[in-house]
């Protein structure tokens, strides 16, 4: 056979041409897109899909009855969004999550917005009303694309039942490729009751997306381009890599990894870029921005060569772009989304493209042409950095110290546990003070910093990563934003761990009312409430459920709340004013750090300096 007839020869999908309802036809194609799990909730408009998908598990269950495509159901819709995300974050898959009509839909609005701020992708596939229906404010009927458009990546409704396979199957492209982020099938309940043939094969005509795809794959780096990168670096006597979360949705960890150790040069990463380097190497800088280590920052403060790969130059970042990165001769940019190309920062030198085929195009023009850079006398200042400004805090408290919590956690897991986060200020201790040696393991809500994330991350992380040790991070306002799953982990036997620290209240608000508000704790203190967590989560099945509140049994509890086999919750009383330090405040340079009472800080700059009327 020929090249040109092997390329013209298609494998006909088994099922093609068999006569399917609108329902099957949207489980056959997840089936296709090797999706094993569906977290939703049911509901009157999306029965039909419902029913499918159990039709397809009973069909399809091997001899030990386990499903091929499990319905995990939350205690909320908001849940499962959040599982999803989890679930993709964890995996690199495409998370799924089935919905029904109207509040169904609805609920979901916040994980989809949190996963288009966090490039995410996940598929939502919501039940509308009959086609005939939509606009007569029917049962249940809300305005999907209306409320969902304008926060997912992309969002369908599907009125042509013909277009419906498709449709699917262009929803997983869109959703995976690119700058991931969440698609949305608004699927009106007559379209799911059709009958018609199943092709097996078929995307819809998106003939500018895959254009703008096709443009990003095929623009490799030239030769001259190359040389100008090298002619940058070979200049630098400080250079530094900033990686963002475009590093690990584009794979390319491996790829930067290889990169920053051949020309050693040392690397930061944002809070979404966390485990794009192995934080435990002593090139690592661990993350920057608002609550980075002090080391990173001063690193950024003194760097002459900025090379920002998968990073935006956010807010949380860059809060005052004009000083941010200050000597840096030259600064470099690579990512996949044009738009993010000198947005926030002026740059000197640009790309376009694949990260994970560009760095390994950089390195292989280095090693080609024998650049070999000599980077010493920065690798002496990177460690001094690392040693002077090195995270701390007051050990000899008697209160329990979150740091010393998750301090006592890494002791055992060794930055290979996958870390799942609310919001708030155990969101940024969990950051600083675990380990991650490896990708995927961080998953937190970053740019929408939305409360709650946390435990329904970690159970659909826990469904990505069955046989990996998960762990949510949370705090007590943040974990009742969503309290109801933890059924949800018990209801499937997920050996997922919680731990809530508990210093009564919105830990970081209250932080800077404190500083900035003088101490008027307004809607904050939770310490009148009277949620006993212990008795909530052995309501709901947790057989390991325990308080700490004495330091002298951290480390024993600490290792029975992990060594247990099932699901265990594990509340912590921590000392109420334990604050997350460094900080820089937004809208301000890194020379105007505060660093607490136990980190260096050498600008000497004090919280009287800063000014908090722009907390948030």
């Amino acid at each position: 056979m020929t090249p040109t007839a092997q390329k013209l020869t298609t494998v006909s999908h088994a099922l093609a041409g068999k006569t399917m309802t609108g329902a099957e036809i949207i489980v056959q194609v997840l089936a296709d897109q090797g999706v094993d799990v569906i977290f939703g909730y049911s509901g009157g408009a999306i029965l039909p899909t419902y029913d499918a998908v159990f039709r397809y598990n009973a069909k399809h269950q091997d001899q030990a009855g386990k499903e091929p495509m499990p319905l995990i159901v939350p205690a909320n819709e908001q849940g499962a969004g959040f599982m999803a995300a989890g679930y993709a974050r964890a995996s690199g898959r495409v998370g799924v999550v089935m919905v029904t009509s109207g509040p169904g839909a609805t609920n979901t609005v916040t994980p989809v917005r949190d996963s288009m701020a966090d490039s995410t992708p996940i598929v939502v596939i919501c039940g509308q009303v009959p086609t005939p229906a939509i606009g007569t404010d029917a049962f249940q009927e809300a305005p999907v694309s209306s409320c969902l458009g304008p926060v997912a990546k992309h969002t369908f409704l599907v009125t042509d039942p013909e277009r419906l396979e498709a449709t699917v199957r262009t929803a997983f492209e869109i959703a995976r490729t690119g700058r991931p982020g969440p698609v949305v099938i608004d699927l009106p309940k007559d379209v799911q009751n059709w009958s018609g043939t199943f092709r097996g094969e078929g995307l819809l005509p998106v003939p500018g997306y895959r254009q703008r795809l096709h443009a990003a794959r095929e623009n490799v780096l030239s030769e001259a381009k190359c040389a100008r990168f090298f002619g940058m670096l070979e200049a630098a006597k400080r250079p530094l890599i900033y990686a963002g979360g475009g590093v690990i949705n584009g794979d390319a960890t491996v790829e930067l990894r290889r990169l920053a150790d051949h020309f050693g040069i040392p690397v930061t990463t944002t809070l979404m870029g966390i485990g794009a380097v192995d934080t435990t190497q002593p090139l690592s800088l661990h993350m920057l921005g608002m609550h980075g280590l002090a080391s990173a920052n001063y690193a950024v403060e003194d760097c002459d060569l900025l090379i920002a790969v998968g990073a935006r130059f956010d807010d949380r970042v860059a809060g005052l772009p004009e000083r941010f990165a200050p000597k840096a001769r030259n600064i470099v940019q690579f990512d996949i989304d044009p738009s993010e190309i000198g947005k926030v920062k002026a740059v000197d030198w640009s790309h376009v493209g694949m990260l994970k085929q560009d760095l390994q195009a950089i390195l292989e023009y280095g090693i080609r042409h024998r650049i070999a850079p000599d980077f010493t006398a920065w690798h002496g200042e990177i460690a001094d950095l690392k040693s002077t400004y090195r995270l701390n805090y007051d050990r000899e408290s008697e209160l329990i110290q979150p740091y010393a919590v998750i301090e006592a956690i890494n002791a055992i897991t060794g930055g290979d546990a996958i870390i799942s986060t609310g919001v708030g200020q155990h969101q940024m201790w969990a950051a600083q003070y675990f380990d991650y040696k490896y990708p995927r393991l961080w998953l937190t809500s970053g740019s929408m910093g939305t409360m709650g994330f946390g435990l329904p991350a970690a159970i659909g992380a826990q469904f990505a990563a069955p046989n990996h040790l998960v762990i949510d991070v949370d705090g007590d306002a943040s974990i009742r934003m969503n309290l109801g799953e933890l059924e949800t982990a018990t209801t499937y036997d997920l050996p997922v761990k919680v731990l809530v620290l508990n210093n009564f209240g919105d830990g970081m608000v209250k932080q800077w009312q404190k500083l900035y508000y003088k101490g008027r704790l307004s809607a904050s203190d939770k310490s009148l409430r009277k949620k006993d967590f212990v008795k909530a989560a052995e309501a709901d099945g947790f057989e390991y459920a325990a308080r700490l509140d004495d330091r002298k049994n951290l480390d024993r509890v600490v290792s029975e709340w992990l060594a247990f086999p099932g699901p265990a919750f594990l509340e912590v009383i921590i000392d109420p004013d334990a604050g997350v330090y460094p900080m820089v405040g937004p809208g301000l340079a890194y020379d105007q750090m505060i660093t607490g009472d136990f980190i260096p800080n050498r600008a000497q700059v004090t919280e009287e300096d800063i000014d908090g009327s722009s907390m948030f």
